[in-house]
């Protein structure tokens, strides 16, 4: 969440004369305060529509083509999560239903991603992957410091590998849990992390090493098998046992479907954890996410606490406490409603939305494709020759149209590089898509009128990337 300072002055909500059937004169009068609280109420209908009109400034949500998070879903999925917006997902043993679809989810993805025995894979909801990916953490280095006791206690400081294209929640994890970020920069055109680089990190001292299904720069896989498997060579040469994690937030939910061949999960031994977003590819509004460890051994059984549940105790692993249970049970809807054939139709027609999209935008002049959405339903691209453009000034020019399309500038050792990035989620449409690209064709030749860049007259470059 967002850090926000308190607001000072006077400022005031004006309402219009007529906002409501009832008393509109009452309502002319009422001037309520934007920073702190009236002196009374105001009418249910009057600030519904007040909070509804602020509301119109945000941008579409099916246009936002930045975010990776679901924008739509069936009614009848909007109505299951209306009926339990009031059921607490912590209350297990007053909301022991929820919780046995909680536990379905979990079997549902031990099964999805080859656990080797579904049922000892262990699991939870969250409130997204950021919470998973630091409950994965938390296991990695409570596992580390327990096989290593003494070189702990002497000062040794816990590391974790990881490219420099991860998720900024891993960022978070290493900060708060005091572990040695140790990340791989991009080179050349490796945009993340490979084989070679995350041996080359790796000591007594490193709890694990993350791979990411599914970069958020780019959309392409890291390589976990290759990984995994310079590993088991980093093992024999120096007797030294170094887990992975697999942060799947958005290909953990893609790859199961349409790339069943890909070798990721927990069919390799060295994976001992894996996170998704349900509220990304796994088709549910926000937030929901999940964590599953290979088996009870990968989860340390300190690091767990048990609540009442149906009389009984059910084991939890969590940060938050108090969290909806609305998102579990939409979750589970999805699963049930989709099986495995649907999801297979649902994100193939987001990879071949993706895939039409950028062999489009490739075949124009001045831009360069980094990658292709054949992987996550995501692609990159960039600007290509001497242009009086640059991917910020396609960026805002898309936004007057209402598309939020991200431009933002690589990490180490790429800050040379800039980019635009396209998601497609479920309810971005071919037809939507070709609406995207000939908006984008129209403005091309404005563009190139242009005398530089924005950039170099001063006009301060919008990312719009914040992942």
């Amino acid at each position: 969440m967002a850090l926000h300072k308190g607001a000072g002055g006077d400022r005031r909500l004006s309402t219009g004369p007529y906002p409501t059937v009832a008393d509109p004169l009452g309502a002319m009068e009422l001037a309520p305060p934007l920073h702190r609280l009236g002196d009374r109420p105001v009418a249910a209908d009057t600030a519904y529509q007040l909070i509804h009109d602020e509301l119109m400034l945000d941008g579409n949500a099916k246009l936002n083509l930045a975010t990776f998070v679901t924008t739509s879903m069936e009614a009848q999925a909007t109505r299951l999560m209306t009926e339990c917006l009031d059921k607490n997902m912590i209350d297990k043993d007053e909301y022991p239903q929820t919780a046995e679809l909680e536990r379905r989810c979990v079997a549902i993805l031990a099964d999805l991603w080859h656990a080797p025995d579904p049922d000892r894979a262990v699991g939870c909801s969250t409130t997204g992957s950021s919470e998973a990916c630091m409950l994965a953490g938390m296991a990695l280095k409570r596992r580390w410091t327990r096989r290593n006791p003494d070189r702990y206690a002497a000062g040794a400081r816990p590391n974790l590998v990881m490219g420099v294209n991860v998720q900024v929640c891993w960022e978070k994890f290493c900060n708060f849990w005091e572990v040695e970020a140790r990340t791989a920069p991009m080179e050349g055109t490796r945009f993340h992390l490979d084989a070679e680089r995350a041996v080359a990190l790796c000591d007594e001292n490193t709890i694990g090493v993350v791979g990411v299904l599914g970069s958020t720069f780019d959309g392409s896989y890291e390589p976990v098998a290759e990984i995994c498997a310079a590993l088991d060579a980093f093992q024999e040469r120096t007797g030294t046992d170094v887990p992975v994690h697999v942060d799947g937030a958005s290909g953990g939910m893609v790859a199961p479907f349409l790339d069943p061949g890909l070798v990721w999960d927990f069919r390799l031994p060295r994976v001992a954890s894996i996170n998704t977003s349900g509220h990304k590819y796994g088709l549910v509004y926000p937030g929901v996410g999940w964590a599953l460890w290979r088996d009870q051994e990968a989860l340390p059984e300190e690091l767990v606490f048990r609540v009442d549940y149906l009389g009984g105790e059910m084991p939890t692993f969590a940060l938050n406490f108090s969290r909806p249970g609305a998102e579990v049970v939409a979750q589970y809807f999805v699963f049930l409603r989709l099986g495995r054939k649907g999801f297979r139709a649902v994100q193939g027609a987001c990879r071949e939305v993706a895939t039409h999209l950028a062999e489009r935008i490739g075949a124009l002049d001045g831009f360069r494709l980094l990658t292709r959405g054949d992987q996550v339903p995501v692609f990159a691209f960039t600007t290509e020759g001497d242009l009086p453009f640059d991917v910020f000034d396609v960026s805002r020019r898309l936004r007057e149209r209402g598309w939020q399309v991200p431009a933002y500038t690589f990490p180490a050792n790429r800050e040379d590089l800039s980019v635009l990035r396209v998601v497609c989620r479920n309810g971005f449409s071919r037809d939507l898509a070709d609406l995207l690209l000939g908006d984008l064709e129209r403005l091309l030749p404005e563009l190139r009128r242009q005398p530089v860049p924005l950039r170099r007259l001063g006009v301060p470059a919008r990312s719009g990337f914040h992942h």
